[in-house]
């Protein structure tokens, strides 16, 4: 048991193994990005708590207690369950360890709730918040948990990584594929998926369409965008309610499950879309300065050189600009994606105008 199989977070297994060697605190908080390994590392820390890796990997310890959210949050009552147990002593181990994914999403009454635990738990409970930012999280919160935090994994982990899944790919297409990942292993293993390929080439071919198709529509780019997302949600409402056939759930608890899983997805795919478009943008721009080596889309090179003219350079600083700003204002509001996509797209048509199919 321990750390081994945790790809990189040198400081997150420094902290995490140090509580194992000197003794646990009663709260920790491990927060960054999704996809660099914070779940898995939540887990190896409480199997070697719990002293049981099999039963805590599947689990099925009766001292391993897990909170996911259901629905778009975490809300009081699924607190209030999980404190009715917090005052129960261990059946088999020393401690009993608390996982509460998705802490990020608990509302304002079940942080509230949970403060009053985190502030006198009981000897034995051990809790441990996994969270995508700290945010929303309130400051009481944090300032009682020992705080672990996980980084964006360095592109030669990903690499590796992708040299062993699959060993097939040449250097280029390796090399592209950590970069378009971002940092995130999750990303990573999609990009691996059988469809991926096709769901890049059509990526691309809208990322180059404002500037290189001069019967470019606006409407059409953002539903294509759309159209992938709703399929990337489909497809992980369908594994969900797979692997919920088996759990003992009420059909509320298993349709919510479903439906934030979708919902996730889609978000997810729409927000990894854009990033990858505004890294072909800037991809324009590094080529066109002569700085080939630092491209993203290393395995699309050729086709870079093509479009890098020098004045095309100078309007794709604007196109990515566009491009991120409507990330972040998708990642912060509540805004109907729709619309949103495809003002973006009258934007980059307008970005590129002065250097259409130049």
């Amino acid at each position: 048991m321990g750390f081994d199989g945790l790809a990189e977070q040198p400081e997150a297994k420094r902290l995490l193994g140090a509580a194992l060697a000197e003794g646990p605190a009663h709260a920790y908080l491990l927060h960054g990005p999704p996809g660099v390994g914070k779940r898995r590392a939540a887990f190896a820390f409480a199997a070697s708590l719990l002293g049981d890796e099999t039963r805590v990997a599947h689990g099925t310890h009766p001292d391993l207690y897990l909170l996911e959210p259901l629905g778009e949050m975490i809300r009081i009552d699924e607190i209030r369950k999980l404190r009715h147990d917090l005052h129960m002593r261990p059946f088999e181990a020393e401690h009993r360890v608390y996982v509460i994914a998705g802490a990020h999403l608990m509302n304002e009454d079940a942080a509230d709730a949970l403060l009053k635990d985190l502030e006198e738990p009981p000897s034995y409970a051990i809790i441990v918040l996994v969270a995508d930012e700290l945010g929303p999280l309130p400051a009481t919160i944090r300032s009682r948990c020992q705080l672990v935090p996980f980084r964006r994994l360095p592109e030669r982990s990903l690499r590796a990584h992708l040299a062993e899944r699959a060993p097939g790919l040449d250097e280029a297409e390796r090399t592209a594929l950590a970069r378009v990942a971002a940092g995130r292993l999750d990303r990573a293993e999609r990009l691996l998926d059988p469809e991926a390929t096709t769901r890049r080439t059509e990526l691309l071919r809208i990322a180059r369409a404002p500037y290189a198709d001069a019967d470019f529509e606006p409407s059409e780019a953002a539903a294509s965008l759309l159209e992938a997302a709703r399929t990337r949600g489909a497809d992980a409402k369908e594994k969900v309610e797979t692997e919920l056939e088996g759990l003992d759930l009420t059909a509320r608890e298993a349709e919510q499950r479903s439906k934030r899983a979708q919902r996730g997805a889609e978000r997810e795919e729409l927000l990894a879309s854009l990033e990858e478009l505004a890294a072909w943008y800037r991809d324009l721009v590094v080529v066109s300065a002569g700085a080939e080596r630092a491209v993203i889309h290393a395995d699309r090179v050729e086709l870079l050189r093509g479009d890098a003219t020098r004045a095309r350079g100078l309007d794709a600083e604007v196109a990515a600009e566009s491009v991120r700003a409507l990330w972040r204002e998708l990642e912060e509001f509540n805004l109907g994606p729709p619309l949103a996509l495809e003002a973006l797209f009258v934007r980059l048509r307008r970005a590129f105008a002065g250097s259409l199919a130049a």
